[in-house]
Parts: C-alpha cells; structure tokens; sequence
C-alpha cells in the first residue's frame, strides 16, 4: 500500500514538471558553458597539425630511404603490392581531418573582412592538400569534398586531377596575393604565428613546387608558373631555415612516427642502402646523424648499448627482400636477438620525439630554382643554377640542426668547412652536363623524412636513378605500366563501396586503379 502510493506521487510529479518544461524549454536544456562553434582559428591549427600524414609504409621505401623487411600488416611500398590497411589513411586523414576543418573556416570567414587573412590561409592550405591527393591518388573528390555537413553532399564527385591542379595553381596566387600585412593575426598559426610575409612566401613556393610538376608534360606552363612565383613583387618565395614551413611537436606533443619507430616497432625499420650508398660515396657528413647501428637495436635506446655512427660502417637494408629471403642478400650481416644488423636511423637525432615535421623548406626551394635556372625558366643561366644548388644543399644541411638532442652525442654541428669539402666532391660538384641528375639527386636528399615530396619528384624527374625492387610477388601493374616503380596509391575500398559509381568514372579515366597508373603530370620512362 505504502509502495503505491509512493508510485503516484513521484508519478504525479513527474507529469507536473513534464508539463512546466514547456517554459523556457530551450534555456533550461541548454549547457551554458559548453561551446556551440569553434574559433576558426584553432581548427586552422589543427588542420595544420593532421595534414603532416604518415607516408612510412609506401612513400619511403618507394624512395629507398627506408626499408621495412616484412610482408603481411606492414607491407607495401617496400614489396610493391597493394595493402588496403597502408593505402587508406592518407585519404582518409586529409578528407576527415584536414579538409573538413579547412571548409569550414573557409565558410566561416569568407564573407568576414576582419578576417581575410585567416580565410586566405586556409586556401592555400586547403590547395596543399589537395595537391597531396591528387600526387597521390589522381583523380579525387574536390569541389563537393567537405560539404557533406555544410551542404549535405555524401558522395561528391571525382574531378579530372588536370583540372584540380588548375584551380589548386589559381588558388596558391589569389590567395598568397590576397593576403594583407595589415589585416588580421593568425595567432593560432602553427607555421609563423600569423607573419604574413612568410605566409607570401610560402604560398609562392608552393606555387613554385606545383609549377615544377608540369616540366615532363608542358614546359611552356612550367614556366609561366615559375615566373608567376618567383616574382619578387608578390613577395617572393623561402630565402632562409627561418621561412621553412613545418609541424612543431614537443615532448608533450611527440611526433607520431618517431613515437611508433621508438616503441615496439623500433627494430623493424631500417635505412635503404641506396641512401647510406650515396650518402657514402660522397663522404656526405649528414649520414653519421642519419644512420648507426645499436648494439642490441631490440631494446630501448636507453638500454640499446653501444651507438655506432661511423659512416664507414654503416650498411643498409637492400630491397627486392622480405624475411623469408634476406639472408640471401649478399653481404647479409646476420641478426642480433630479433633485429636485423643493418643501419637504423638514429634515435636520438632523426626520430627525436619532439623533432619537426618540415613541409616546404628553404633547402627544397632552393634546388627548384636550380632546376628552373637551369632550364632557362628564370634568368642567369648556369652560374645562377649553380648558386642556388650549392644554397640548397648548405641549406639542408643547416636544417639538419633541428634534429639536435641536448647533449653531446645527439648534437649535429656541421660546419661550413665540411659543406666546402662536400661540395667539392667530384661527384657533387655543379656540373651543367649532369645538372638535372645533381640537383634531383640532392632533391632527394634534403626531403629525407619528407617522403612524398621525395616520391612526387622521383616520378617527375625519374632521379635519383634508383633500381627497381622487383620484387618476386609484387603487383604486375608496376612493371606493366609503372617502369618498375609505384606511380600512384589506390582508392580506398570503403570509397569504391560506397561511392562506387563516382569512383568508378575516375577509374575509367585514368585507366585503371593500380599501383603501375601514372598521375598526369608523371611521364614514365
């Protein structure tokens, strides 16, 4: 009886409130502290910060700067074959992450005066994700890609990437010239804290690098872009380490890929011999931070023992090999515990926790403009080509300080009398006969850890002039179509499932979805 009674009073109340909720309903169901938009400017951060993708798994094998001996889950670039689980995240992570975010702001601030700058930037950096997809993949999803929240398109449209790179070079110089010293401070910027005039410069050599894609297919374009670009009324391009462009992480924010290589995956990864070969052959003093040999490179590094940098020792991982075959390889140096005994790269410098992420360097723009004096697309000839590669390569080499620890042994100092004697070297030294080679060959070197940027001009220039890995079960397409070497990655699987029939349209214009398909600015030899 009791227990009844008790039912209807809570009952009755419960009806009673009901019905007073229609008072003041919304005020009193909303959270008064919590957020309803966001500042445009953090989501500007973090599409920074998530536009610095992973590119371990394909992008730098496929460049021969670090080899992964192992088939199953870590497989592709280093066996040549398709591995749906390595092929996705870059799509993924641009779209989800970087773009979505980008849109929005873009929406946020268009039609916002007192923040033209902030809208500015993140056009051109919504261009530089893009022109990540489309070196990647080719035809992607780009006008309707981001409005699925905005405007409610769930399955846009592929676009011929031709045309995508089109709007991607309209966008880096309306954008870049758009922006206004005077205007708004990005204090959220990760890059210069809102410094407009590194952003100009940034914006065109960006522009500069997208204009070098054309060289193969339309030099006339080349050069109309490189001129667009270096015109030093729109501010000019990189000048110096200060301009270059990067992801900062810290020992709070560490650096997702040195924290996988420094955890449980730390002995499973080692350097390409092609890279220790010709950082070899020209006594070049960045490998001994690059490379070394650990005395039990299963461990952590505190407990790894003895650290081996002498460049004279170290022995890189050849490819063409998984782990059923590579003690077949000749000069195989055995094992120590689980870990093979080749060259890894260095823990305490190169794969710092908190180390930067570069993404458009003062090194890199340097060695561009050397090709472009060299190919007559800006005045000076070969003397002017000369400076500027010898720029490049003193500049990558300053930039190698970033990787610097704290103490002794992590600290890279390499003085100016050792980048003389480097650039002396008979091999290194500018030489107007192999230019192209020389300057695509230091190319590949200052985007060490920049890995697609080193894989879009190895298919541009087809330098360095690497051996094809050939390996026994590699895809067929990358010798049919490919010169031996992966051109571009594959559409995701959930992306053929669910956007079949837009994907399908792409696929039928470019000629297939295989790893051997060339992006249209890629000419294979």
């Amino acid at each position: 009886m009791i227990k009844n009674i008790y039912k209807s009073v809570v009952l009755a109340a419960l009806l009673f409130s009901a019905g007073g909720c229609d008072d003041n309903f919304e005020e009193i169901n909303t959270n008064p502290i919590q957020p309803i938009t966001l500042n445009p400017e953090y989501l500007f951060s973090e599409a920074q910060r998530t536009s610095a993708v992973n590119t371990l798994t394909y992008q730098a094998p496929i460049v021969q700067q670090v080899q992964i001996p192992y088939s199953g889950n870590p497989s592709g670039g280093n066996l040549n074959v398709v591995n749906e689980t390595n092929t996705t995240p870059i799509f993924n992570n641009l779209y989800t992450l970087s773009i979505r975010n980008l849109e929005d702001i873009i929406n946020q601030t268009q039609d916002d005066p007192t923040r033209s700058n902030l809208y500015n930037m993140a056009r051109i950096w919504r261009a530089y994700c893009f022109q990540f997809l489309v070196d990647t993949y080719g035809d992607v999803p780009y006008t309707q890609a981001g409005k699925a929240w905005l405007e409610g398109v769930q399955l846009p449209e592929y676009e011929e990437s031709a045309v995508i790179y089109e709007d991607i070079l309209k966008e880096y110089q309306q954008a870049t010239d758009a922006l206004d010293p005077n205007g708004d401070i990005v204090q959220g910027d990760l890059f210069y804290q809102g410094d407009i005039s590194q952003w100009k410069k940034l914006g065109n050599s960006l522009l500069l690098r997208a204009g070098m894609r054309y060289t193969e297919i339309n030099e006339g374009k080349a050069q109309q872009v490189v001129s667009i670009a270096v015109d030093p009324a729109r501010g000019g391009v990189i000048s110096s380490n200060e301009d270059n462009a990067y992801v900062p992480y810290s020992d709070i924010f560490t650096h997702p890929l040195s924290s996988q290589l420094l955890a449980t995956e730390r002995h499973n990864y080692y350097v390409g011999a092609p890279f220790v070969d010709f950082l070899k052959a020209t006594d070049d003093p960045r490998l001994k931070y690059i490379a070394v040999k650990y005395e039990d490179p299963v461990k952590p590094l505190a407990t790894a023992g003895a650290e081996n940098t002498n460049p004279e020792d170290q022995q890189g991982m050849p490819y063409g090999y998984d782990e059923t075959n590579i003690a077949t390889a000749p000069g195989f140096p055995g094992k120590i515990g689980s870990a093979f005994a080749y060259s890894q790269l260095n823990r305490r410098t190169v794969l710092r926790l908190d180390r930067p992420e570069f993404i458009v360097t003062y090194a890199q723009t340097s060695l561009l403009l050397a090709e472009a004096a060299h190919r007559g697309y800006i005045p000076g000839g070969e003397a002017v080509a000369q400076e500027y590669y010898e720029t490049g390569i003193a500049a990558h080499m300053e930039q190698m300080e970033a990787y610097s620890g704290t103490t002794e042994s992590s600290t890279i100092d390499i003085t100016s009398e050792q980048v003389a004697a480097y650039l002396a070297q008979p091999e290194v030294a500018y030489d107007p006969a192999r230019a192209l080679e020389q300057i695509n060959e230091q190319y590949w070197v200052a985007s060490f850890l920049q890995f697609q940027e080193a894989w879009a001009n190895l298919r541009r220039t087809e330098y360095p002039n690497l051996e094809p890995i050939n390996y026994p079960g590699q895809d067929p397409s990358v010798n049919a179509t490919g010169g031996g070497f992966i051109r571009r990655l594959t559409y995701p699987l959930r992306e053929r499932s669910v956007n079949t029939a837009n994907v399908d349209v792409a696929i039928a214009r470019m000629g297939g979805n295989t790893l051997g398909n060339p992006v249209f600015w890629d000419v294979v030899q």
